[in-house]
Order: structure tokens, then C-alpha cells, then sequence
């Protein structure tokens, strides 16, 4: 495996270098959350978009794709984020003779630096012209809240006092964190879905306002929001979804769900 490249001066290889791939270890975090590694309380995907995808064909042709990459969950590894673009912009001058050989590689890759299987898709721009999508999720932005409070913290979690029970899909633009290395910006929206006993919206915007000076990974931040929503609030479901704005040519979108499910991977306008 390579060495952490983020916050590096960094020699951009432009020929195939998986060894640039670095693995981040979920444990540690799931340790710190006070999350049971032998019997994980949730289910999900991250799923990577990757806009800079390029190889060479067996003539010398550049081929240009955009790439979908899913991790499950439950993988020992995260990918460090420049390592992952370091590694991308390893294949633009390697020549394969078909894209399915990029594929297989790239699979294997990933797959053996995750410790999981991972899913690697790769479209042709033709392919995803009509993506982008806008939500029609209630989103929670414009409620009048005052808060002083940037860097999570549970307890401004509360339930409505009518004690109504619920079926809610909220949205947040206002989701911003930072990267734990770097301490460059990361933004995002987070989408939250729920059935149980109504969640007071404004507590939950000052929530994940309060995200805004952390400093934590993208999924490590979703995986504390699921872990804080469901302890305070005790939904019977729950599913708390990322799309976070892309950097480097990398999204990042991880989702936390109470039940296995599998969610689309439908482009916000801001990604």
C-alpha cells in the first residue's frame, strides 16, 4: 500500500501505480462512536462519483468515462481521498486493450485495498447527459433557528412535544465539515429519512449546522449523525444519506440505513 499523499506536495504518476491506493481503517472511529464492530448497527454504501476518468486504448486513443464506485459499509478500509485521485490519474497513459479490462482492474484494485468486494461501473458521457436531479424532500433550511453551536453535539436532538408519530423525508443543504488532514472545506446535503415519533425540525437543522467546524472523513460523519439520530430520537427506521460536493473530481456519497437497502445514485445540482 502507498503512504497518506493528502496534505503532500505531490508527483503526479501518470502511468498505472496501484500502490498509491492508501486504506484508512473504519475500526478506530467505529471504537471512538462506541459502535459495536462485531455487530454493526447499520447498513449502507459510500458510493464515489469520479469525473476525471481517463485511458489510453490499444492505439494510443485517450477514452474519457465517468466511474461509479461502491463500498460497502462493512469494509475493513476506507480509501483516502487524494490517494484515490492519484491512483485515477495513474491510468491516463496505460493502454488497455478494452474498457471491461479497466474495469476488471480497477475492481481488484479497490477491492483488495477496501478488504471487500467494490463495485466499479464506468459510463460514457453520452450515457448520463439528464443525471442531475432536484429533490422533492422537505427541506428544513429556511426555518428561523438561532444557533452557537459548531461541532456535534447529540443533545440538541429532541423529539416534537405533540408526540405524533411520523413519516418524514427532510433535506439540508447547509452541511458542511472538514477535512481531518487538510482542514479544507467539505460540503454536502444530507437527506434524511425516517418512520417514528416526530423529530423537532429545528433541533435537527441546528444539528447538522453544529457539524460545521468538525473534523471528520465524509462517512464517518454520516455514521455519527445515523448513531446520534437513532439514540436520541429512536426512530423504528431510519436511513441518513451524504451527497457531498465533489473535490478533486471525487464525490463522496455514503449513506447509514436500519434495514439493507440499495439507493440511487441521483446527482444533486451543486455536484
Amino acid at each position: 500500500m502507498g503512504i497518506l499523499q493528502l496534505g503532500q506536495q505531490t508527483q503526479y504518476i501518470s502511468e498505472y501505480s496501484p500502490e498509491l491506493l492508501f486504506p484508512i481503517a473504519r475500526v478506530d472511529k467505529w471504537q471512538e462512536m462506541g459502535i459495536d464492530t462485531e455487530r454493526l448497527p447499520f447498513f449502507g454504501e459510500d458510493i464515489w462519483n469520479a469525473y476525471e476518468v481517463s485511458w489510453l486504448d490499444s492505439k494510443g486513443k485517450p477514452i474519457v468515462a465517468i466511474a461509479e464506485f461502491r463500498f460497502p459499509y462493512n469494509s475493513p478500509n476506507i480509501i483516502e481521498s487524494k490517494s484515490f485521485k492519484l491512483y485515477l490519474n495513474s491510468l491516463n497513459q496505460t493502454r488497455y486493450d478494452a474498457q471491461s479490462d479497466v474495469l476488471n482492474v480497477m475492481t481488484q484494485d479497490l477491492s483488495k485495498v477496501a478488504g471487500a468486494d467494490v463495485s466499479v461501473t464506468l459510463r460514457s458521457l453520452n450515457d448520463i447527459q439528464t443525471l442531475v436531479i432536484q429533490t422533492g424532500d422537505y427541506c428544513i433550511d429556511d426555518l428561523d433557528i438561532e444557533t452557537l453551536v459548531y461541532h456535534p453535539d447529540a443533545n440538541l436532538l429532541s423529539l416534537d412535544t405533540n408526540g405524533e408519530y411520523a413519516e418524514e423525508k427532510l433535506v439540508s443543504h447547509l452541511l458542511k465539515s472538514n477535512c481531518p488532514v487538510t482542514n479544507q472545506p467539505d460540503w454536502g446535503s444530507v437527506f434524511i429519512e425516517y418512520k417514528g415519533k416526530q423529530i423537532n425540525h429545528e433541533s435537527l437543522l441546528k444539528y447538522v449546522i453544529s457539524f460545521r467546524e468538525h473534523t471528520d472523513f465524509h462517512e464517518q460523519c454520516v455514521e455519527r449523525m445515523y448513531i446520534d439520530i437513532m439514540r436520541h430520537c429512536q426512530p423504528d427506521e431510519l436511513i441518513v444519506n451524504a451527497r457531498y460536493v465533489r473535490r478533486g473530481g471525487l464525490d463522496i456519497n455514503p449513506y447509514r440505513a436500519s434495514k439493507a437497502l440499495t439507493l440511487t445514485n441521483d446527482r444533486l445540482s451543486r455536484q
